[in-house]
């Protein structure tokens, strides 16, 4: 599970960022939370909000190149422990808007949990070359860190538990040491972490042709519950079937007393997004998947979009600590009654021409208070009371705050 994510001198981002997954003190939503004993609560789902060009598809591309950078290698040679769900090489691109930005490193730094540790990886990278790598981890509700690696440049520095491995510390500049070690090496705290960045699942539907991209499963299981999903949003098929021959997938309708099947091509857009995104959602749910979507609302209605949100929001369904972080322009799903403050992330340009992101948790009242849990988010945000459409801000009148 994702705890929080920074980085820095990334795309548009010149400055270090944190998104965090970590539930602040509100009591909006508590039954929702991903909790564990000894140890922070997490947030089941992150929505980010922002005008075009303000920097919310970089913020999940900053995750996404982490996440390929170390996956990549591992992948190219055959030695991932799980299967893949839509990951792409994400390359990590400096700020380039000032002269000093691009002479130097893109900087991330990841804190994640598995089921007893939790995992501190800091990677930083210089034209495609690895400059600093870090990896510590800290048993679940222990005090102190054990150190697995430290990396500067050419020198790497070993922890207590792979000087008992002997391990080669002879590397490619461009290879990430951890990546190095599960590839050519069987060492369980190395797998835990190599799993944990191999099931993450990467999705952009900015991309159209993202939702030609299907994933089919015959097991009768996970069918019946696609089928059973489709139906309770409204979508009356069937059954379906995929076509080796013609390379198509079919949906199969019973209207009166025949069946007929129409092929996938011919199906609504709104259709087809829901049957490219519901396996995905579904095989994440079952694993306890973190899954990176931009724009997830694209040809959804904002009730299909509730729909998905409310699946990672509801423990008996969320069974095993999945999480969604999504990008969004969809104002109606803005509600009091779908997210907590601390679910909504903003992001926008700051004079510098520089992305910045916050919650709308951290956001303070002209009276220095903090935005209330009643109040209308999706008004206040397109009076531009949140400072993440300047568009709309100038546009628009205020009012009072509520």
């Amino acid at each position: 599970m994702l705890c929080q994510f920074s980085f820095q001198n990334f795309k548009s981002y010149r400055e270090e960022t944190t998104f965090d997954f970590q539930a602040s003190s509100v009591p909006e939503f508590a039954d929702s939370l991903i909790t564990k004993d000894k140890c922070s609560s997490l947030l089941p789902v992150s929505a980010v909000y922002g005008p075009n060009g303000g920097g919310k598809s970089n913020l999940l591309l900053a995750l996404a190149s982490l996440i390929s950078t170390v996956v990549k290698p591992i992948h190219d040679l055959e030695k991932n422990r799980k299967p893949l769900i839509m990951q792409q090489r994400v390359a990590a691109e400096p700020f380039l808007f000032d002269p000093v930005s691009a002479e130097k490193p893109t900087e991330f730094r990841i804190f994640f949990r598995t089921e007893e540790y939790e995992y501190r990886y800091y990677l930083a990278v210089l034209q495609d070359e690895i400059s600093a790598e870090t990896l510590d981890r800290k048993k679940i509700g222990g005090k102190k860190p054990a150190h697995i690696f430290y990396r500067e440049g050419e020198e790497i520095s070993l922890g207590t538990i792979l000087k008992k491995e002997n391990v080669n510390t002879s590397i490619n500049a461009k290879m990430p040491f951890i990546s190095f070690l599960a590839i050519n090496y069987n060492i369980p705290v190395i797998a835990e972490v190599q799993e944990w960045f191999e099931s993450c699942i990467i999705r952009s539907y900015a991309n159209p042709m993202a939702e030609m991209q299907i994933m089919v499963s015959d097991d009768a299981e996970i069918k019946k519950s696609i089928l059973l999903l489709l139906n309770d949003l409204g979508i009356d098929v069937d059954d379906y079937r995929y076509d080796e021959k013609e390379k198509q997938l079919f949906l199969k309708r019973r209207i009166g007393e025949a069946d007929y099947e129409l092929p996938f091509s011919h199906e609504s857009d709104g259709t087809k997004k829901l049957i490219a995104i519901l396996p995905v959602l579904l095989v994440a749910l079952q694993e306890g998947r973190l899954v990176i979507i931009d724009e997830l609302d694209a040809k959804l209605h904002p009730k299909l979009l509730r729909y998905v949100i409310s699946m990672f929001q509801n423990r008996k369904i969320n069974r095993y600590g999945a999480q969604l972080l999504f990008t969004s322009h969809d104002m109606a799903t803005m509600k009091n009654t779908v997210f907590r403050r601390d679910e909504i992330w903003f992001a926008a340009l700051n004079d510098c021409h520089s992305s910045e992101i916050y919650s709308l948790y951290e956001i303070r009242r002209e009276d220095n208070e903090r935005v209330n849990s009643t109040a209308a988010f999706d008004k206040q945000y397109l009076e531009g009371r949140y400072g993440a459409d300047p568009y709309l801000q100038s546009m628009l009148s205020g009012g009072d705050w509520k």
